[in-house]
């Protein structure tokens, strides 16, 4: 998952507020002072004062990050009854009773359902309708008793129905155990395999299923396969040498075929295997090649459809017959488009359904395969996010289904008829707490970059509290790397910010791909600086129309995006009123340039290689922890995780202690530390809401004058 932030943790942050000191390098608990580290890169020397921080089995260090957590508690004793508050409407406004809409697999329904109270899911299924009994396959609340973390993301389901393989991880740190169920008798199989990535496959003969295991860099690096009753003597499918590569493992949508591989940032590799024949020999789609990028689907068998940028930076889908499917017998169904990014098709019988984005607005485009004529589906709203994906598995089916949300409409599920152009709205959101989406306004705005580039924003505010004047504080959110786009997505926390009076505003930043592949080439490698300076010209484009001023605005980011709050505070400390870095990653040339930690190698193709002088160079002139200098800071807040592999807990350990020793200003900078978790935090859907809570006090409580 490289350094990304799932959409709905970004929200998922706790904060604290300090009283002002004249003393801010004396603010915050105790720091030992330490003989700074010296690194000898390229001749010149780098000093690192807080390097003993990076190691988590000393004691001293533990009792630093209990002590950080001590002092942000203290720090917000004040705020108590407002975060009480704040939890009572963020768990108000969650479905506590909740079942989704069913998806036909094999002759099941499956569906997911809570019930009121509940911290995890049941995963259900009923045979061929769903007026039959209910069977529960996996109750995660049962599962996960005695478990402070348990994160269940993926199951899968036996051909013949019987065994369910699913993965499990109780610490947050992405090393999952692979379990298998015997769905007949209720009862956990002998079968575990630990340290496993993600993703999964079962043969067609129900006895084999094909996993990935985890480096020590939890890089997936070795697919392997399983029969049941043989624990012990799992095959190697296949392995990835190469770090900058990580292995997969996945089922074809027509259950034909196994596919593996492995793929960095620019190039891909996929293998294939007969389903019915799990002990064969794989064969190769096409051999990576330097900057192709492929995945690959078989819906009917005869023919691979192949999404790919083969002379198409947007993206185009091929197909290519299965007995030779290299790249030289691709055949273009969807032609590139130098105007629209392609970022996922599905095919039926008479049709082929393609997900585009153009200026940062999803499409859905419905093109008729034997006379290729086309359309799109209408959604009548000026911004939006709007996604398909299948119901069901049969080929032959007339329809799909697509989620639809924007900044003010709730989560919507529409079925749709391919032939007759109908949608029907099969399920809703549903949002408690006397939600009103009438009562909010949503728009596009535009702000101009330092190059004259047209950076679009997605904003969202109460109608009644909002007044153009700058006087309304202003949440500013983004991500802007790995081509991750932040899209407008109804988060139902955000409006108790609005109900407050502040403005909720997304910044679709070049690093992401909104505007398409080009827009992600722009905010990477050597043009990332254009993402922190997009940034800002979207927070100052805010204050200058007066959404908000420079003693209202605050900016918000996880993981990447964190490290992207870093660098704009190192740049701008005074347009902001407050910076939320969650994991943030701040310590990119220590880290880039140690390749035993995780995704490190993974990275070059984003960041770059460090130990080429050229890219050495412009890290080291962005690098948030690197660049921190004088100056009156914003009041901060960083969090991190203890058990983190993605972003490991030193990165804001270190930038806040940089920060602090820097801060000629009067704010208070503080960082928390989760000692139980990872990357996501708490995997409860109601400790997520503690969490939340805390960071809306914080932020409310330092703008009470403007929301009084």
């Amino acid at each position: 998952m490289l350094r990304l932030f799932p959409l709905f943790l970004l929200l998922i942050l706790i904060g604290c507020r300090q009283e002002a000191t004249t003393d801010n390098t004396a603010a915050g608990p105790p720091v030992a002072k330490k003989e700074a580290h010296v690194f000898d890169e390229f001749g010149a020397a780098r000093e690192d004062p807080y390097y003993w921080l990076n190691d988590p089995t000393g004691p001293e260090v533990i009792q630093h990050l209990e002590a950080e957590n001590a002092y942000c508690e203290q720090q917000l004793a004040h705020t108590q009854s407002l975060q009480d508050k704040l939890y009572e409407e963020l768990v108000a406004r969650i479905e506590q009773k909740y079942e989704s809409l069913p998806t036909k697999q094999n002759g099941y329904w499956y569906y997911v359902r809570y019930e009121e109270g509940d911290e995890y899911p049941y995963y259900c299924r009923k045979k061929d309708n769903m007026d039959a009994p209910e069977e529960v396959l996996l109750n995660v609340n049962q599962m996960a008793e005695g478990h402070k973390i348990y994160r269940l993301f993926q199951y899968f389901i036996s051909p013949d129905n019987r065994t369910v393989a699913f993965l499990v991880d109780t610490s947050g740190d992405r090393r999952n155990t692979l379990y298998f169920k015997d769905l007949a008798t209720g009862e956990l199989l002998p079968d575990q395999v630990p340290d496993c990535s993600y993703g999964g496959a079962w043969a067609n003969d129900n006895r084999h299923f094909f996993y990935t295991l985890n480096d020590k860099t939890v890089r997936g690096y070795r697919v392997m396969r399983h029969q049941l009753g043989a624990e012990g003597q799992d095959a190697e499918v296949y392995s990835e040498p190469d770090s900058t590569f990580s292995a997969f493992v996945t089922r074809s949508w027509d259950d034909r075929y196994i596919f593996t591989g492995s793929g960095s940032t620019t190039s891909s590799e996929i293998w294939f295997l007969d389903a019915d024949q799990p002990e064969g020999q794989l064969k190769v789609i096409q051999p990576r090649q330097k900057n192709l990028e492929y995945q690959v689907e078989s819906y009917t068998g005869q023919e691979f459809h192949i999404y790919n940028n083969h002379q198409a930076q947007n993206f185009k889908v091929s197909t290519a017959p299965v007995g030779s499917p290299g790249l030289a017998n691709w055949k273009d169904v969807v032609p590139h488009n130098p105007d629209v990014y392609i970022n996922g098709f599905t095919v039926r019988d008479k049709y082929l359904v393609v997900q585009e984005r153009a200026k940062a607005l999803d499409k859905i485009r419905v093109i008729d395969r034997q006379s290729g004529e086309s359309y799109y589906v209408d959604f009548g709203e000026e911004v939006y996010t709007a996604g398909m994906y299948d119901p069901n598995d049969e080929f032959s089916s007339d329809s799909i289904r697509y989620n639809y949300q924007s900044l003010t409409t709730p989560r919507s599920t529409f079925g749709y008829s391919l032939s007759n152009k109908e949608k029907k709205l099969l399920q809703q959101q549903k949002v408690g707490g006397g939600f009103d989406g009438s009562l909010y306004e949503t728009k596009r705005l535009w702000a101009t970059a330092q190059d004259g580039t047209q950076v679009p924003m997605s904003i969202v505010y109460h109608k009644e509290l909002f007044k153009k004047d700058g006087s309304n504080p202003c949440l500013l959110y983004s991500y802007g790397s790995y081509g991750s786009s932040s899209m407008p997505y109804f988060n139902s926390s955000v409006i108790s910010l609005l109900d407050r009076g502040f403005v909720y505003a997304i910044a679709h930043i070049r690093g992401g791909q909104e505007m398409g592949r080009q827009w992600y080439e722009d905010g990477k490698l050597m043009n990332k600086k254009n993402t922190f300076t997009d940034f800002i010209d979207c927070g100052q484009y805010l204050v200058d129309n007066q959404y908000t001023s420079t003693e209202g605005l605050f900016a918000m980011g996880g993981s990447a995006g964190g490290m992207l709050m870093g660098a704009v505070t190192n740049m701008r400390p005074d347009l902001f009123k407050g910076i939320i870095a969650r994991v943030p990653w701040m310590d990119v040339i220590s880290d880039m340039r140690n390749p035993d930690l995780p995704l490190t190698t993974l990275e070059y193709e984003e960041w770059g290689d460090p130990y080429q002088k050229e890219a050495y160079d412009y890290m080291l002139s962005w690098s948030p922890y690197d660049n921190v200098k004088p100056a009156d800071f914003p009041a901060i807040l960083a969090t991190g995780g203890l058990n983190d592999t993605q972003v490991l807990y030193h990165n804001p350990a270190k930038w806040v202690q940089k920060i602090r020793e820097n801060n000629t200003g009067t704010e208070p900078v503080l960082f928390k530390c989760n000692m139980g978790a990872g990357h996501g935090g708490e995997s409860g859907r109601f400790a997520r809401q503690k969490e939340t809570a805390m960071i809306y006090a914080f932020m409310v409580d330092q703008v009470g004058e403007l929301v009084d």
